[in-house]
């Protein structure tokens, strides 16, 4: 049987990440590989809006740098329009606060319901003006900024590791050192958070990671770190300028994941390239989490491969990769056996609530579907092949991607916003063709 080649998009989060690393540098980079999406549009956008300048198109930009130097307005604020990208807003808070000036920082839709507290805490803290006109702790925000002082902070990674990834991010323009203290009762999506040092790294501005040993802390290579732990992880950053040069975007690991399943459920092995083996991104977890449930897959440098498989439930905890909670639960849905999702609490604060969007879409499929207080308990139970299934897709991208697996049995499914995907992937349904066709 022929397999069907997929090459995966662009990752968004190295994509936001890189962007950002070389508009704060000075000098002009070339960022190639770019994600085209409406999050990465809003992202370029706030970087030009504090003086950064992009120019290209196609995922090729020549970035002109701010010289460490975000511009706000003096009269004016600078407007920075974040859209309905959570990440745009969290990277980039923190960023124009290190800058100079005033900033508006604004969102549609759920945006405004997404909270952002706990990050600008900390900004307000190393000297930030910050205040919400609207609901408290969320967008939208005001924040008049004269630069970070040095000092000590804590941060949380309970509801996201955005928090974290905007203050490193921003951390090289302090005035000084800076050190940061993971605190709370637990720490999601720490993958994450090493995307944003391999990016700092890779520009010029390394971090030094620390983990406490007994009462002893010590320099910890970040790829050696499996889990955060709340009071025994700290980092140690320092003032420095970024530096300018050629990057490319590696591939996205979480777009690939709904791709990765189809080759499990579908009729065809699927094998998706541009997936970088040694990737810092969480969601190659995809693959254990595949394999664990049975499905027959092979692995090189730069591609993974996916046969038709029989797959059984699992019991899985998923709270550093939470993005591919959706694609786990539709698969889920089509296995033999129950699954249970674990450690994925914050995913009622994504772009829809992402548990009980799931719920609701599994049941619609013919599954059954627990919510529980930190995730979500599948048992499957499919609908007749051939049957239409109306999907919600809560105007969120993960959730029409991750429906389409249905049609690999033989549901038609039809999407009340199938064009939410622009968020991350414009050409999603285009791609998927390619398997269902």
């Amino acid at each position: 049987m022929s397999t069907v080649v997929i090459s995966a998009p662009a990752s968004k989060s190295v994509s936001h990440r890189l962007l950002i690393c070389a508009a704060l540098a000075e000098g002009q980079s070339r960022v190639t590989g770019v994600l085209e999406s409406q999050d990465l549009e809003r992202t370029r956008a706030c970087l030009s809006a504090m003086g950064a300048g992009i120019e290209g198109k196609g995922g090729d930009y020549a970035v002109t740098g701010v010289a460490g130097a975000p511009r706000g307005g003096a009269a004016e604020p600078a407007v920075l329009d974040v859209g309905e990208s959570g990440t745009t807003c969290r990277l980039i808070v923190a960023v124009a606060a290190a800058g100079q000036g005033l900033f508006t920082v604004s969102g549609r839709g759920r945006m405004h319901d997404r909270p952002i507290g706990e990050l600008t805490r900390v900004l307000e803290g190393l000297g930030a003006a910050i205040a919400f006109p609207g609901k408290p702790d969320c967008p939208p925000l005001a924040i008049t900024a004269s630069g970070l002082s040095e000092g000590e902070v804590e941060i949380t990674l309970e509801e996201s590791s955005q928090y974290l990834s905007g203050l490193l991010l921003a951390s090289p323009l302090a005035a000084g050192p800076l050190t940061i203290l993971v605190t709370g009762t637990k720490a999601v999506s720490w993958p994450y958070v090493a995307v944003t040092l391999t990016a700092m790294r890779d520009c010029g501005v390394p971090v030094t990671v620390e983990t406490k040993c007994g009462d002893a802390w010590v320099v910890t290579d970040p790829a050696a770190i499996t889990k955060a732990e709340p009071g025994r992880l700290r980092f140690l950053c320092r003032p420095g300028r970024y530096q300018p040069g050629a990057r490319r975007v590696e591939g996205d690991w979480s777009n690939a994941s709904y791709f990765l399943a189809a080759g499990a459920l579908g009729a065809r092995p699927v094998q998706v390239v541009n997936l970088r083996r040694d990737s810092a991104q969480g969601d190659t977890a995809m693959v254990d989490i595949l394999g664990r449930m049975g499905a027959r897959l092979t692995q090189d440098a730069d591609s993974v491969t996916v046969f038709p498989s029989p797959l059984s439930g699992v019991t899985v905890d998923m709270g550093h990769c939470p993005d591919l909670v959706p694609t786990i639960a539709a698969t889920a849905a089509m296995a033999v056996g129950a699954t249970t999702i674990r450690n994925v609490a914050h995913l009622r604060i994504k772009e829809s609530d992402r548990l009980a969007a799931l719920a609701d879409n599994l049941t619609r499929a013919g599954a059954r579907a627990l919510v529980m207080p930190d995730g979500l308990r599948i048992e499957p139970g499919l609908i007749p092949p051939q049957d239409t299934v109306s999907f919600a897709t809560y105007d969120d991208h993960r959730m029409a991607m991750s429906m389409a697996l249905f049609g690999l049995r033989g549901v038609t499914a039809r999407f009340d916003n199938p064009g939410c995907v622009a968020k991350s992937f414009p050409h999603f349904f285009d791609e998927w063709s390619k398997v269902t066709g």
